[in-house]
């Protein structure tokens, strides 16, 4: 019997706001591929290297990972764009050059971006779908994304998925899904590939980490963040100061 989906929340209420839309077109603002505006084989042609954009990013168009039965059954209307995106993304290339180099946390990440255009809302989101990883193995877990509700809403069976949400840095199709910590950690990059090794060392998280255990240098982000209003002593000079009058008269009885 197949877990059901744990419930979670968007962290913010921005989550809810459309993106992308004909108020704010603009350099930015992806281009729709539709299998109904596909009149001419160059225009077929343009959607299907727009699928493979989407699924496995720009540096993954290769020879080799195409799908040439898939594409075949795309042009002769024997399968929708759906059915053609689950196809790719249940592909041995597929699995050989996402599934397999990630844990199931950035995995779920890179398949919320790849197939529903945005980011997990949060770590609950993340936790609630790996789930569907570990009961229902991959390719369920592919089932459950195309055939979710929020998938048929935002694309249906005949467009392409692509990025809804504004872009906080590189599009999600130019994340490359090889070279994440884990990924470097396991296949031995960090310590083979000196770049890499330097960005490790220099960091303060890691300089932090390298310090023993009472080492004050540990704790001063948080005395830092004690107190950020700076006590500076005050501008008095020796010479402004009356001496005799902080002398207490003794005559005085």
């Amino acid at each position: 019997m197949a877990l059901p989906l744990l419930e979670y929340k968007p962290t913010t209420q921005n989550q809810r706001v459309q993106s992308f839309g004909k108020a704010d077109l603009n350099e930015d603002t992806p281009y729709i591929y539709r299998l109904e505006d596909a009149n001419s084989p160059a225009e077929m042609q343009d959607l299907i290297w727009a699928g493979y954009r989407q699924i496995f990013s720009e540096h993954e168009i290769l020879r080799f990972n195409r799908q040439i039965q898939l594409e075949s059954l795309l042009k002769n209307g024997s399968i929708n764009v759906r059915e053609f995106i689950r196809g790719l993304a249940k592909s041995e290339a597929f699995y050989r050059v996402v599934v397999s180099v990630n844990n199931n946390y950035r995995l779920v990440d890179i398949c919320l971006k790849r197939f529903l255009g945005r980011a997990a809302y949060n770590k609950d989101e993340e936790i609630a779908w790996s789930i569907k990883i570990a009961t229902l193995g991959f390719s369920g877990f592919v089932d459950a994304l195309l055939d979710s509700q929020e998938y048929v809403d935002a694309f249906g069976d005949f467009t392409v998925p692509y990025q809804r949400k504004r872009m906080e840095g590189r599009p999600f199709n130019l994340v490359t899904p090889r070279y994440g910590e884990d990924f470097r950690e396991t296949a031995g990059t960090v310590k083979t590939d000196w770049r890499f090794t330097l960005e490790k060392i220099y960091t303060r998280k890691y300089q932090d980490q390298q310090l023993p255990e009472g080492d004050p240098r540990k704790y001063r982000e948080m005395a830092i963040s004690v107190s950020t209003k700076r006590n500076y002593a005050q501008g008095v000079s020796a010479f402004s100061i009356d001496y005799l009058n902080k002398v207490p008269n003794r005559n005085k009885r």
